[in-house]
């Protein structure tokens, strides 16, 4: 991100020189400056945008042309209020802040379509435009819904098309409990905060008319932009797991995937993993890009807490070792006021070369133009797939009960980090998914269960897959209606039992299981951790594979397993520990030979990460991470390797030094 509108022309004239200083080699502009652009209806002042152009083309910079919408000037808010939002109290929101539009604002639309086709008219034939990025985060600051006049409009069309009628409405909303039948669609309202709350479904389904409002907005702008520029491609920054809008339906609409990568200085490395897998599983294993992330401090963080030598290196090259195809900032040079000025950047405020920020920019920089071509268009060869599902997570999240300790991304992420320790390659799909190509389909915590979606995973264990399902899976359909029977739902016949009953254990309770015979390297004379949720099962065809060993439910079933066709489907019906479901996953695993690609199908070190990524041309790279404070060294499959960013050669054993990186590939 480079915002020049903030600098003068001789500050613009030095950003080039260290830009290509740097090897910075692309450059998003004009993020923040839609009042700069158009500062009164019909007047467009892009000049100074011209000039900007000019010199970053001297210098060899590539354009990341943005559509500048994402702040709405004051003079749009003062003539057309339609584009101020409503929060969830009824206040109408004064103009400030950013993404302060209604979605389904018509002034919003219109104004913004109109500079972004003035944009896409006057810079389409501009050689070095490589993307356009729509807005900039949308829904950010959350909570950022709409609960406007319009938007309660556009609220009961939506459920007019979703239900075709009240009788089919009233059914799945249960609007009989508590009474709260309707007889037109006019006395719906959005989930205001003092008003109707106790529906649950009403909130399930206005996220997913806010988040189909937000998606409309970026495909309004992105006809524009795709008219005039059909072979320029079009994304916007998501930002990895955020709540309020379902990716999975934005993906489609995106020419390429595209996230902002934040983690905090004690985020686990392992949930950065998780959250680039994520991206990659947006549109099947497609490679990313990274838009954003800082190269030092976040300012709105708890702690701006520096990256220390080598983290910054580390963090990028992590992405690439997951699927991204560019390292991005979030920002070029402090600004000098405002919000974020003390957010890092690659140019301090001191705006001196020599300083560490820039000189490890400088030297990453070198270190990608070196990889040239290298890992663009490689995928990770995955036989595992971890299911993420945005509308189980807003049904789970709006539920009462069973637990306030309950967070359904926290599992999904939990559970990955499991495997992702143990070296496993791992997808992360969605509810939708393709599961064809997948021997491991892990479902956690899947609360919000469709039939269809049900039906795809029994196929697919039918036909040999092993499928690991979890405690709170299958609990309601797509309308958060119990399932006929109760948990787990339509898996019932596939996991072979029902569940009786469930118990939410408090921090301080203390529970354990026990396996029947040993798997893989658990044995059973250990008892091993369990917490927040205990499921008591009714078995009919499972078999118990591990026992609980406190409460009164003592001695009763824990873990499941049950042969199903050519396949197999195990349960968890409690929260196992973070060792003990490394092991389980490594055994599940193993029968299907899916391992670590290590020595052996050995797990990595402690704070060693492994992936491997496959060029579209054969070509298979190794990627070793040590995220630790101490060396590491790591067992390699048998042959010799190169290390793409060194040179240096590799047989036996790769060591790794604090927060290095190895990408090795085979000598030829």
């Amino acid at each position: 991100d480079y915002n020049p509108d903030q600098w003068s022309e001789a500050v613009q004239e030095e950003d080039a020189r260290l830009m290509k200083l740097a090897h910075w080699n692309i450059a998003t502009v004009p993020v923040f400056s839609w009042a700069h652009l158009n500062p009164a209806e019909g007047a467009y002042t892009f000049e100074w945008l011209d000039r900007v152009i000019e010199r970053l083309t001297r210098a060899g910079i590539d354009l990341c042309l943005c559509t500048a919408t994402a702040s709405t000037p004051a003079w749009v808010a003062q003539h057309y209020p339609d584009v101020l939002t409503v929060d969830e109290q009824g206040r109408q929101k004064p103009h400030g802040n950013r993404h302060a539009f209604c979605p389904n604002s018509p002034s919003f639309r219109r104004l913004g379509g109109a500079l972004v086709r003035e944009m896409a008219l006057r810079y389409r034939g501009q050689p070095r435009l490589k993307l356009w990025h729509v807005n900039n985060e949308y829904g950010g600051l959350w909570p950022n819904y709409c609960y406007c006049p319009r938007c309660a409009d556009g609220f009961r069309a939506f459920l007019e098309q979703r239900y075709g009628s009240l009788a089919r409405l009233n059914e799945a909303w249960s609007t009989a409990f508590w009474g709260h039948t309707y007889t037109s669609f006019t006395q719906i309202d959005p989930p205001f905060a003092h008003g109707e709350r106790s529906i649950q479904t009403m909130i399930l389904d206005f996220r997913r008319f806010q988040s189909a409002s937000y998606l409309a907005c970026f495909e309004h702008e992105a006809r524009i932009l795709r008219e005039a520029t059909p072979d320029v491609p079009v994304t916007t920054n998501l930002m990895g797991p955020f709540f309020a809008l379902n990716y999975h339906d934005w993906a489609q609409a995106l020419d390429v995937v595209a996230w902002d990568n934040y983690p905090r200085h004690d985020t686990p490395f392992t949930e950065v993993a998780f959250n680039h897998a994520l991206n990659r599983g947006l549109r099947g294993g497609e490679p990313f890009l990274v838009l954003e992330q800082s190269p030092s401090h976040q300012n709105w963080a708890d702690y701006c807490r520096l990256k220390p030598p080598g983290k910054l290196r580390l963090l990028s090259l992590q992405a690439i070792a997951h699927g991204a195809e560019s390292v991005m900032y979030f920002q070029w040079r402090k600004s000098q006021g405002g919000i974020e000025k003390f957010h890092g950047a690659v140019v301090e405020h001191h705006g001196r070369s020599d300083a560490r920020v820039f000189r490890e920019v400088s030297e990453l920089g070198q270190e990608l133009a070196a990889l040239g071509q290298r890992t663009l268009g490689a995928r990770t060869p995955a036989k595992v797939a971890v299911v993420f599902d945005w509308e189980c997570w807003w049904a789970q999240k709006a539920s009462s009960g069973p637990s306030r300790d309950l967070d359904y991304h926290a599992e999904v992420v939990h559970h990955f980090a499991a495997l992702h320790a143990a070296g496993i390659a791992t997808d992360v799909v969605g509810p939708h998914a393709d599961l064809a190509r997948y021997d491991v389909i892990v479902l956690p915590v899947a609360y919000l269960l469709r039939s269809a979606q049900a039906r795809a995973i029994v196929e697919r264990v039918r036909a040999g897959a092993t499928l690991v399902a979890t405690f709170w899976s299958g609990v309601v359909d797509e309308d958060d209606r119990v399932h006929e029977g109760g948990a787990p739902g339509p898996l019932r016949e596939v996991l072979g039992f029902t569940v009786e009953e469930f118990d939410a254990l408090p921090p301080e309770l203390e529970q354990g299981v026990r396996f029947a015979s040993p798997l893989g390297s658990l044995g059973a004379d250990v008892t091993h951790e369990a917490s927040l949720l205990c499921e008591r099962l009714w078995l009919a065809n499972a078999k118990p594979l591990a026992h609980y060993t406190q409460q009164f439910y003592a001695g009763d079933t824990a873990l499941t397993v049950n042969e199903y066709g050519k396949g197999k489907a195990y349960y968890l019906g409690t929260r196992l520990a973070q060792p003990t479901l490394l092991a389980f996953f490594a055994a599940i695993a193993a029968a299907h030979g899916i391992a670590s690609p290590l020595r052996d199908g050995a797990a990595p070190p402690a704070g060693v990460e492994v992936t491997k990524r496959v060029s579209p041309s054969g070509e298979a790279l190794l990627y070793l991470l040590n995220h630790g404070d101490v060396p590491q060294a790591v067992a390699l499959p048998a042959g010799v390797y190169v290390d793409a960013l060194s040179g240096e050669t590799f047989e036996g054993s790769a060591t790794l030094v604090p927060r290095g990186v190895r990408i090795l590939g085979a000598a030829s």
